[in-house]
């Protein structure tokens, strides 16, 4: 099997046109909506990466030199899942929804039609070539959009892959897949879309941003950032050491969810160290340098990024380090005593470097996360539901981990997005096709109903305005009353509960008592209960 990397040929500047106008003239011939249609083309999107399982893995070794439990694990079998997720629900997905019940229009019957969005456009990454690339595409076709895919040219062996298979297994007129770098892209966005999802950096997000408020086209960021670890010293250190280890290793470190750095208290720094160290000798007993469990950096470009990172820390190198440019190889490596403004916190590390940052307690651990951006996963490590909850309740990521690193992301009916730069929208799953539905509001209104909301007709009187403001207004609780409490916001509220309708159910209760014990007999407490049901 040869390990250098195929050249892609890129898609033209004309054949971009010839495929954007082809998908609009699909989408509006209505071949996409059928449930029926849909469902085939996801179920050949499973069989596109049954079929062709093992290309695939020689694949991910040539651009990433992944492992092939991990190609399979945390890729081909988790999409391969997910297409049959969606094969499997897109109809109750797609469904026409009631709106909720409400006295005043439930004459007009009003629903929630789920309609496609049209022709969508998903841009994926590297790092996860495949499952980041066709995830988000079997969302958008059960979701019933025609799709064009534009697949990272720095993964151009899974990207020159899938180029090639989608047109022998999808209809080439509902999905179109665009090879290409900045110019291709640049074009791309020059149309407009039903929708857009970039997944990548913060500083290309910026670019696309721009490009898409041109056009108005919606648009979902799924980026990344520096996902912290938050350590409770009284937790199962050594559970937590193994599985951030785990987590940092995975794809050498390049997931955008990963253990970025981890927080915690200075007199446990000693203990997580040494438990890090025994799981990386436990998962890598012959020593990281020669193992063929741990992928390689993507390209020379990164690897250098990476190594300056490290060479420039004030950090002290507890364990790894080792570099090898030839094989674009970075060793796992923890740092500790890493402080605040130090290279490896300068930028996400999206490598398998992992700083530790002593702190003095949880509340400079929270205090430090809130003064940077949002991250796209926040993990903490304890057995103390306080102590999660402190953590948890008093920061913003978009996603909140306990005891675990990166199986949320697996996790059938959990949303996957981000929170300010980390991101904006979700998807995988039942949410990659909400992100591609468009919710449309729709009604039939009854001829009666003028007989009732007359009134909104000119010419209008006070009679008329009387009488929508008693069947459209709400009305109010008692207001209430503020009282100085101290505490987080220094008021509380305290509202006057009324018992009256506990009054009136006693009385009630009392009435039909009293009516039942002066009953003589048997058969006059039954003509009495009888006349009580009867009303």
């Amino acid at each position: 099997m040869s390990t250098t990397p195929p050249e892609l040929k890129f898609t033209t500047l004309e054949e971009i046109d010839e495929a954007y106008y082809t998908l609009q003239k699909t989408f509006l011939s209505g071949k996409t909506k059928p449930i029926a249609f849909r469902k085939v083309q996801i179920l050949q999107l499973a069989y596109l990466l049954k079929d062709n399982y093992d290309r695939f893995k020689e694949a991910f070794a040539i651009d990433l030199g992944r492992p092939p439990l991990e190609a399979s694990f945390l890729e081909l079998d988790s999409t391969i899942a997910d297409c049959k997720i969606a094969y499997d629900r897109v109809e109750k997905w797609a469904r026409t929804e009631k709106a909720p019940f409400n006295i005043n229009f439930f004459a007009f019957r009003p629903v929630i039609r789920k309609e496609p969005k049209g022709v969508v456009l998903s841009i994926s990454p590297f790092n996860y070539p495949v499952w980041l690339a066709l995830g988000p595409i079997i969302g958008a076709i059960a979701a019933g959009n025609c799709v064009v895919l534009k697949p990272s040219e720095l993964s151009p062996a899974i990207s020159g892959l899938i180029a090639e298979l989608i047109p022998k297994y999808m209809d080439s007129d509902v999905i179109r897949v665009v090879l290409g770098a900045v110019p291709e892209t640049s074009k791309l966005l020059e149309y407009q879309w039903g929708h857009v999802l970039y997944t990548g950096n913060g500083r290309v997000a910026r670019i696309i941003g721009v490009a898409t408020a041109k056009t108005l086209s919606p648009i979902s960021l799924e980026l990344g950032g520096k996902s912290p670890v938050v350590v409770d010293p009284r937790c199962d250190i050594k559970t937590a050491a193994r599985r951030i280890m785990w987590g940092k290793c995975v794809n050498a470190g390049q997931t955008c969810v990963a253990p970025d750095y981890v927080l915690i208290p200075r007199s446990a720094e000693d203990a997580l160290v040494k438990a890090l160290k025994d799981a990386h000798d436990e998962f890598y007993p012959s020593g990281a340098i020669s193992t063929k469990d741990i992928s390689h950096i993507i390209n020379t470009a990164h690897f250098h990024r990476i190594k300056n990172l490290l060479e420039n820390t004030s950090g002290t190198v507890a364990f790894g380090g080792q570099t090898d440019e030839s094989r674009k190889f970075i060793a796992p490596t923890v740092v500790r005593g890493v402080k605040d403004g130090d290279s490896l916190m300068s930028e996400e590390l999206f490598g398998p470097i992992l700083p530790i940052m002593p702190v003095d307690n949880v509340d400079a651990a929270i205090a430090y996360i809130n003064a940077h951006d949002h991250p796209l996963a926040l993990y903490c490590f304890s057995q103390d539901a306080a102590f999660k909850n402190k953590v948890f309740d008093n920061t913003q990521s978009g996603s909140a981990v306990a005891n675990d690193v990166l199986v949320h992301c697996a996790i059938d009916g959990l949303p996957f997005g981000g929170i300010g730069p980390s991101g904006s929208g979700y998807h995988t799953r039942k949410f990659s096709f909400d992100m591609f539905t468009h919710l449309r509001a729709s009604l039939d209104s009854p001829g009666f109903i003028d007989s009732i909301l007359g009134g909104r007709f000119p010419p209008y009187t006070a009679k008329s305005e009387a009488f929508l403001k008693s069947s459209l207004g709400s009305k109010l609780p008692p207001r209430p009353r503020l009282s100085v409490a101290g505490g987080a916001s220094g008021y509380a509220l305290i509202e006057k509960k009324s018992n009256t309708k506990w009054i009136l159910f006693l009385v009630g209760l009392a009435i039909v008592g009293v009516g039942y014990t002066r009953a003589v007999d048997i058969n006059e407490r039954a003509r009495w209960l009888k006349g009580l049901i009867k009303g």
